[in-house]
């Protein structure tokens, strides 16, 4: 096992090198002048050129990604020309409203797709397995903005059961003392249940949205893994046993299958990273992907390559998790490792 982690650590650090290299040269590859973007067309061309010397531009590429590298070895992701703030700082203050509705779009998704799954598997060829592979051909084939929209127009407009965006309602947010920036977590500290459950209110329709796709995914794969585990010969034997099917579902045959379900898992939530970007901007929530969209249409460089990188570790590190709890499901895996 260890040598296993050792291995799946140097590879992270060589996609990590990678993507050091390939958000280094995208971000100067973006048309426009970053610094005419950030002072605007009334700058002088002496302003022009001070920020840009600031920023570094006025070297060559190859000194810029070598100081890039120097700077991060450091932790060092620089300020934000844009909002003068430390990049690393910015990060974190986002991050948790992205990672509390990434959480709650993968818990959606797990909790809903599995489900879904097993009654697909259970019903094979029948009403609700047909039902269900066109639910999830239907929610893998939706886009993002899309659905948020439609969701937003129905459940917020029409019926006005949900809020339209935000993380709560303004007078509410007023009362908040933010200890942690996530917003369940901030209100059960104040011990404000009414706070809470407007909180909880606002999280159901970006989650939905984010959390769609990756519920599909996970419908169909859990209704392929749970059809393969069905037909082996200890499932049989448990059947004449007189269990009953779903207590030889829940107990024998899900765990069997769920192997290759948590790999997908883990790698939908590199999906959720990147789909918070869209489902943030039409939700209107103060995230990481609505801070990197802004700093993207300013073409700030410092918080696109900070922001880029960060949500490259988060990825991996999941995925490393990922692989470290299927290397213990299944001793297999370990012993290739070794």
């Amino acid at each position: 096992m260890i040598s296993y982690l050792f291995q799946r650590l140097f590879s992270i650090l060589i996609s990590l090198f990678g993507v050091s290299i390939l958000v280094f040269w995208m971000v100067h590859l973006i048309p426009g002048d970053p610094a005419l973007m950030i002072l605007g067309e009334r700058a002088t061309e002496t302003a022009l050129q001070d920020l840009r010397k600031e920023m570094g531009l006025d070297q060559p590429k190859s000194v810029q990604y070598t100081r890039f590298l120097s700077d991060l070895a450091q932790f060092d992701l620089g300020r934000s020309f844009r909002t003068r703030g430390l990049v690393v700082e910015e990060i974190f203050r986002h991050f948790p409203p992205t990672a509390e509705l990434t959480l709650a779009a993968m818990l959606f998704a797990i909790v809903f797709g599995i489900l879904a799954g097993i009654i697909a598997a259970i019903n094979q060829g029948r009403f609700w397995d047909f039902a269900t592979m066109f639910g999830s051909l239907a929610g893998v084939s939706i886009p993002i903005f899309w659905l948020g929209l439609m969701l937003i127009l129905f459940f917020a407009h029409r019926l006005q059961l949900f809020p339209v965006s935000g993380r709560l309602d303004a007078l509410v947010d007023l009362e908040i003392q933010r200890r942690t920036n996530f917003m369940l977590i901030d209100t059960l500290l104040a011990r404000n249940f009414p706070a809470f459950f407007d909180a909880l209110w606002h999280l159901v329709l970006p989650a939905v949205t984010l959390g769609t796709v990756p519920l599909a995914i996970i419908a169909r794969m859990t209704r392929s893994s749970l059809l393969e585990v069905l037909n082996q010969q200890f499932i049989t034997t448990a059947y004449a046993k007189g269990l009953t099917q779903w207590k030889v579902v829940g107990k024998h045959a899900l765990r069997n299958s769920l192997i290759p379900v948590i790999t997908v898992i883990g790698l939908e939530f590199g999906y959720l990273m990147g789909g918070a970007i869209l489902t943030e901007h039409i939700f209107s929530w103060p995230g990481l992907g609505s801070w990197l969209l802004k700093a993207v249409e300013a073409r700030d460089i410092r918080p696109i390559q900070g922001g880029v990188l960060f949500i490259a570790v988060v990825f991996m590190t999941v995925n490393l998790v990922v692989d470290m709890l299927y290397a213990w499901i299944d001793p297999r895996i370990r012993i290739a490792g070794d």
